[in-house]
């Protein structure tokens, strides 16, 4: 059966064949190793050239990524809204509008960063900047394409929920210490929806984990690289959204609502809540905070590719190129909803959380748990 080929893959040297199989995959060896024997250091240089090698390849992903979600963020996303609702979107400002996004920057963070009376300054100040820091963390164990990765521990899928899961802190913060009751229902909604919803992103995860045999991004990306079977030559790749499609419709459903896109964007809520935990920040803080919230919604779709798509790899194409790819379809799919789907009550989004996908997840984990022992 060829779920039990993709069993067997789970270890080491099967998944290190695979990779090397596969133009698009990380191949083992992460960007500051390969930096440090370009440069003729060895692959296992001194710690403090090992720790500055780090610092150039989380500056060059950081810059990526930070570029990309600023024009995303900034001019993509008026774009697709007015795409979906038939309308005109910025187009005087720059070839196509795209200028729009030198604007904002400066117009944004020339303005005043108010501080509203009696607020928690602390909080206040650490909140907008644990937001992006919690994303930009994450991306640190993602394959982003050949040799194209900061970090590849045992424990990566470990890591990056973890660091995501940081945000919910910063939006906690963010609202408690903003002295506005409005702000404080914001910050308390992100936390109950991101407990209610990021369980079961985990327990859907998990699923993949037990196909895989590992917790090893990489070789989660490697396990993917066969062909699952071929139609008329053209063969189809092992992605896990083929494998376990329930699965993937279970973690891009709690996905929308970790990154807080509708129908699932009750934390600010505007009608409700004005801008619910964001509502007393401007100038460089609002920005902080608007840019941390387009990089979960990269850093979501970059973890749904690695799990679930095969990570970079495909054909022709540069592996980083590919990833972007699916990045970017992951982002056009949270500006559909945003525009197509209505906003549930917080009463709906808590129980469609652990009544409904808690459920499922658990679900599809023992299914799954049962269909690999009795492969093995």
């Amino acid at each position: 059966m060829r779920s039990g080929v993709l069993l067997q893959q789970g270890n080491a040297t099967n998944a290190t064949n695979a990779t090397n199989a596969s133009a698009g995959a990380s191949g083992g060896t992460t960007f500051p190793e390969l930096l440090s024997q370009t440069l003729g250091f060895g692959p296992n240089p001194d710690p403090g050239l090992q720790f500055l090698f780090g610092l150039v390849g989380a500056a060059l992903i950081s810059v990526l990524f930070l570029s990309v979600v600023a024009v995303a963020g900034i001019w993509g996303k008026r774009k697709i809204t007015a795409a979906f609702t038939d309308r005109i979107a910025v187009n005087r400002i720059g070839p196509f509008g795209l200028l729009i996004v030198v604007a904002d920057a400066v117009r944004l963070l020339s303005k005043e960063v108010i501080i509203p009376d009696g607020a928690d300054r602390p909080g206040f100040d650490i909140g907008p900047m644990l937001v992006p820091f919690s994303a930009i963390l994450g991306f640190a164990v993602i394959p982003l394409g050949t040799n194209l990765q900061l970090a590849d521990p045992e424990t990566g899928f470990v890591f990056v929920f973890a660091a995501s899961s940081l945000a919910s802190l910063g939006l906690l913060l963010s609202g408690y210490s903003s002295n506005n009751k409005y702000s404080l229902l914001g910050g308390l909604r992100a936390l109950a929806q991101n407990l209610a919803y990021e369980i079961p992103l985990v327990v859907t995860a998990a699923s993949v984990v037990l196909f895989a045999g590992t917790l090893q991004m990489s070789e989660v990306v490697a396990v993917q690289a066969e062909p699952l079977f071929t139609v008329a030559g053209v063969s189809i790749p092992s992605w896990f959204a083929f494998v376990n499609p329930f699965a993937f419709v279970l973690f891009m459903i709690s996905n929308l609502a970790e990154v807080g896109r509708n129908p699932f964007d009750t934390p600010e809520a505007p009608g409700e809540l004005v801008a619910g935990f964001m509502t007393e920040y401007s100038g460089a803080y609002f920005v902080l905070l608007y840019l941390g919230e387009f990089l979960h919604i990269f850093l979501g779709g970059a973890i749904v590719a690695t799990l679930f798509l095969g990570g970079p790899a495909g054909p022709v194409l540069p592996g980083i190129v590919w990833m972007l790819i699916k990045i970017l379809a992951v982002y056009l799919f949270t500006q559909w909803m945003r525009s197509a789907i209505p906003r549930i009550r917080i009463d709906q989004l808590i129980q469609i959380g652990w009544k409904g996908l808690l459920v499922m997840s658990f679900a599809n984990l023992v299914l799954t748990a049962v269909i690999v022992g009795l492969i093995a």
